[in-house]
């Protein structure tokens, strides 16, 4: 769901559309509906050997890998996971124009032996779309400890077509499902695929609208189905199609004059479109439903009692909100206690490597400016975002998706749904917000499960106010020195804890914000969503590890390494070119002081968070090195040094509380906010997205310090 390195490169979609036309290739759609394992038979049979990126023109995701079968290489295209065809959101359309414009030789969907009949679905629908089509019953483990039996020779026989039986995860049954992939796209065929029939008057409809329909498209895609969906009035589809068959149906004056003819038929009948679909929903579902009886048995009809005895407790009113709120405060203990070694030992190399580089320039005989604008400036800053981000990363992601793999993310989103439908937003909200938490770039590229427009923009603009790993050692460093102390052993616990209500905190902005842009430039009520919640699985711990660190961490930390590396220029110079006994950076910090002091903070503080925006690792630093005057960020040796250092330049308790609120509420980093022009396609809303948590954070931070200051208490 979150940041992956699928979020950039070319597109597959225009490259399927060339290589199915060559005998040395042959194109795999691979599809299904989500929590299915399509992702791990996809991993199963190209392993590393894959390539990732964007549709062409749309936001949505899109994997390609590469298996060899006997003499033949396949393409696999991982389509969007979906529930239906009927294209009701982006990755419903991606989905079908893959299938029926993207020229695929075989198309393979996944479906989960715990759930067939809902599977099945998908899987009609398909059918009717193109008979080159291989069901993968996955799961099958699961299924036995279930105890459901499922028979594959049965359903084989009543679909027709092969049904093949496997367990990703173990890649057991992934050879026999290429071997009939193969024999499908090299045309040995056994069985007649199943023929979805409707009510007699929309079979009269049909048949009197195909004949002109198959006379126009020939054998390029099946006239049943496009007549359906002309009869339908599937506006969603009528653009692709014309593109693909580069001609307009409906300007075909036999093709026009039947549509209204059938339609004319069909509203005599009472059936007008949106009756029409509700009657093609109803059908495929009562022969799923019929299929599901025939071919599974269930030897314990109690088999999901367990899942559902957890899920009482952990999606309750009483304490599915207290639950997800300890689990947040444990990973975040967990990130908080375990990145303090290895972040210590990557920056003890990397300084140790840029004190050998500083001997070699001094050995080279480089200028000093040269030295001081690549060494301690730009190599500086990248090894303090290094240090200071990678190692939190490299543990909350894991953690991360150790409970989306687990299944809880979507417990998440169902404990959070009435809160953001209250705020009128959309209640995936909640699983963007929690991405946010490892990055807010990948909470920004989460939106993208949103199907509303409007929804999917206030998700975008207030995923800020999750503070993202980037933000915690500020935060976490100022709660130590300023409210925790010396705690002894309870002190990483203590910081969690503080921590977690800072989030909490941040929640509740991200909700009321989320109400305002409803009520004003986001006008609109919250759409309804249908929200599955998967079985509870094992997680597979190794693969979530690597699956983590390669497709989250290290993507994140190089985007963020992009953004940082012309700061580190930026910082030097400001810090290093005088203009009277002041450098550049006192100069701006003297003019921000002002209205600085208005927020509880200072000159140094704000220009600190203003040179941060490339990276939220550097404020820290930048304000260290700003109080000290020394041209280059450094860092002490405790925090018990930086907390005298920062006392004797004027910070209280209300100093500390302002700049925890900013660091909460300011603008998105450099990266995210690239991320947020990509996604939104507009530099408005980009603006936006910037200047909204800036002005919170600027009202709270005014209100709070004066109200402190009324009080006599600061």
């Amino acid at each position: 769901m979150g940041l992956t390195s699928h979020s950039t490169g070319a597109g597959v979609l225009e490259k399927g559309l060339k290589t199915a036309n060559t005998s040395e290739e042959k194109v795999i759609a691979l599809g299904g509906n989500p929590n299915v394992g399509k992702s791990t038979v996809f991993n199963g049979l190209t392993g590393l050997n894959q390539h990732t990126g964007n549709w062409p023109g749309k936001t949505v995701t899109n994997a390609q890998g590469k298996y060899r079968h006997k003499d033949t290489d396949f393409i696999l295209v991982d389509i969007p996971g979906t529930y239906s065809l009927m294209a009701n959101s982006e990755e419903e359309e991606i989905a079908r124009d893959f299938i029926c414009f993207g020229n695929p030789d075989t198309t393979v969907i996944v479906a989960d032996a715990t759930c067939l009949e809902r599977n099945l679905n998908l899987v009609l629908q398909t059918l009717e779309i193109t008979s080159e089509v291989v069901v993968c019953v996955n799961l099958l483990d699961e299924a036995r400890r279930k105890k459901i039996n499922i028979n594959l020779n049965k359903l084989s026989e009543l679909l027709g077509v092969p049904v093949i039986g496997t367990n990703a995860r173990s890649k057991k049954g992934l050879n026999i499902l290429m071997d009939s992939v193969y024999d499908i796209t090299n045309k040995i065929r056994i069985n007649t695929p199943i023929k979805i029939t409707y009510d007699d008057i929309i079979e009269e409809a049909i048949a009197l609208l195909e004949p002109s329909v198959k006379e126009l498209i020939k054998d390029t895609l099946n006239s049943r189905w496009v007549s359906l969906k002309l009869l339908d009035g599937d506006e969603s589809l009528l653009e692709p199609l014309q593109k693909y068959l580069k001609v307009n149906l409906m300007s075909c004056e036999n093709i026009s004059l039947n549509v209204k003819e059938a339609k004319n038929k069909l509203m005599k009948a009472g059936i007008n479109e949106d009756d029409l679909r509700d009657k093609i929903v109803s059908q495929i579902v009562s022969i799923a439903e019929n299929i599901g009886k025939e071919v599974v048995t269930y030897t314990d009809e109690t088999y999901n009692q367990t899942d559902r005895k957890i899920d009482h407790i952990l999606t309750s009113r009483i304490f599915g909100i207290p639950i997800m709120i300890g689990l947040l405060g444990i990973v975040f203990w967990l990130t908080i206690t375990g990145a303090n070694y290895p972040s210590s030992m990557i920056a003890d190399f990397l300084f140790w490597t840029e004190d050998r580089l500083t001997s070699f320039c001094h050995w080279a005989g480089i200028p000093s400016w040269v030295h001081g604008l690549l060494v301690l400036g730009v190599f500086r800053t990248l090894a303090w975002v290094v240090s200071v981000m990678l190692p939190p990363m490299a543990i909350f992601f894991p953690l991360f998706t150790l409970l989306e793999d687990l299944g809880y993310l979507p417990r998440v989103a169902f404990n959070l749904d009435n809160f953001f439908k209250k705020a009128c937003a959309h209640g995936k909200q909640a699983l963007t917000m929690c991405m946010g938490f490892g990055c807010n770039a990948a909470g920004i590229i989460g939106c993208r499960i949103i199907d509303s427009p409007r929804e999917k923009l206030i998700a975008m603009i207030t995923n800020n106010f999750v503070p993202c790993n980037g933000r915690f050692p500020t935060l976490i460093a100022i709660i130590t020195m300023f409210f925790i102390g010396v705690a002894g052993p309870f002190q990483s616990i203590l910081a969690a804890l503080m921590l977690t209500g800072v989030i909490v905190l941040g929640v509740v902005m991200t909700l009321l914000i989320s109400k305002l842009l409803s009520k004003t430039l986001l006008k609109g009520l919250p759409s309804s969503f249908a929200l599955e919640l998967p079985p509870y699985r094992k997680p597979q711990v190794a693969r979530v590890i690597v699956r983590s660190i390669f497709d989250r961490t290290l993507f994140v930390l190089a985007r963020a390494v992009l953004v940082a590396a012309p700061a580190g220029v930026i910082i030097w110079v400001l810090a290093n070119i005088q203009i009277g006994d002041l450098s550049l950076l006192s100069h701006c910090a003297a003019f921000l002081n002002p209205f600085a002091k208005l927020l509880g903070l200072d000159g140094y503080i704000l220009m600190a968070f203003i040179l941060g925006f490339p990276a939220n690792e550097i404020v820290v630093p930048i304000i260290i090195m700003s109080y000290m005057a020394t041209g280059s960020m450094v860092e002490l040796d405790n925090l018990s040094e930086l907390r005298t250092l920062l006392v004797s330049n004027g910070w209280t308790w209300l100093t500390a509380i302002c700049t925890m609120l900013f660091s909460l509420m300011h603008w998105p980093c450099g990266t995210t906010c690239l991320t947020i022009r990509k996604e939104s396609g507009s530099l408005k809303w980009t603006a936006v997205s910037f200047l909204i948590p800036t002005l919170s954070g600027v009202v709270i931070c005014f209100i709070v310090a004066s109200t402190v200051r009324l009080l006599g208490l600061g």
